[in-house]
């Protein structure tokens, strides 16, 4: 997949307006944990690439991890865990 980040950091599709995605953002940077940022409603494809990854749903955040899973939604403890932090 062509958005799989680097080990020890994620890739986060949102939107602006999104609350949760801001809250994640924030408690990444507080931690130090990378992450790169990806606008569905700016880039091309991505949407898409949301829905199919939520059944249907374009939810964010979604993010992906460098294992090549994804989670919607995801606590900072859970980003910490996958990332073995």
């Amino acid at each position: 997949m062509e958005y799989t980040p680097e080990a020890g950091t994620i890739t986060m599709f949102s939107t602006v307006w999104c609350g949760y995605c801001k809250r994640l953002k924030k408690q990444l940077e507080a931690k130090g944990i990378g992450y790169t940022e990806i606008s569905i409603e700016d880039t091309p494809g991505t949407a898409e690439l949301v829905e199919k990854l939520n059944d249907g749903n374009q939810t964010v955040p979604t993010v992906i991890y460098p294992d090549g899973t994804s989670a919607t939604n995801p606590s900072l403890n859970d980003v910490m865990a996958k990332l073995g932090l």
